[in-house]
C-alpha cells in the first residue's frame, strides 16, 4: 500500500491531474463566456439621413427600452415600449393619457386596454416586429429614451432637434 505522499510524487498521475484541471478550467471559461455573451448586442441610434452613430447601449435578448414624448395634437405624454429579441425590435405596449390624431382608438386582435391608477391608457399585446424604427426628435418637446429602466436620455441633447433617428438592435 502506498502512502498519500508517494502517490502525489507520481509524475504520470501529476500530468493527468494537470490535464484534467486544464480541461475543467477551459470548459468553465467557455461556458461563462457563452452565458454572458449569449443573445447580447447593442441598441444603436444613428442619424437615418447620414448614418452617423449617435450612441450605442449594451443590451441582451429580452431587454427593453422606451421612448417617451409629448403628443403633438393632444399635448399629453405618450410612451412606447419595445423589447429586443432575436436581433429585432418588437413593439409591446403604448401608454398614453388622451386621444388625438395618431393615437390608437381601436384594439386589434390580441391587444388589451387597461387603465392605470394615474388615468393612463395602456394598450398592450402588440408583439409586432418593427424592422425600421424611426423617430423624429421633437422641436417643441423632447423625446426621452430609457433603456432597461436606467437613466433617462434626452434625444434632443443626444441627437439634436428635428433629427431623424434610426433605432437598430445589432447582435
Amino acid at each position: 500500500m502506498q502512502s498519500r505522499a508517494s502517490k502525489s510524487n507520481n509524475p504520470k498521475l501529476t500530468k493527468i491531474l494537470y490535464a484534467v484541471a486544464a480541461v475543467v478550467c477551459i470548459t468553465a471559461v467557455v461556458a461563462a463566456t457563452a452565458f454572458f455573451l449569449r443573445g447580447s448586442g447593442y441598441l444603436v441610434l444613428t442619424n437615418a439621413r447620414t448614418g452617423e452613430e449617435y450612441a450605442r447601449y449594451r443590451v441582451h435578448d429580452g431587454d427593453w427600452f422606451s421612448v417617451m414624448f409629448i403628443h403633438s395634437v393632444n399635448k399629453s405624454p405618450l410612451t412606447d415600449f419595445y423589447t429586443l429579441r432575436d436581433g429585432s425590435i418588437y413593439v409591446e405596449k403604448t401608454i398614453y393619457y388622451g386621444f388625438g390624431a395618431g393615437v390608437q382608438t381601436e384594439l386589434e386582435e390580441g391587444q388589451t386596454l387597461e387603465y392605470g391608477d394615474d388615468g393612463s391608457m395602456i394598450v398592450s399585446g402588440f408583439d409586432k416586429e418593427i424592422p425600421d424604427l424611426l423617430y423624429i426628435v421633437g422641436t417643441v418637446s423632447d423625446h426621452t429614451l430609457v433603456v432597461n429602466g436606467g437613466e433617462e436620455i434626452s434625444l434632443r441633447d443626444l441627437c439634436g432637434r428635428n433629427a431623424l433617428v434610426r433605432f437598430a438592435y445589432i447582435k
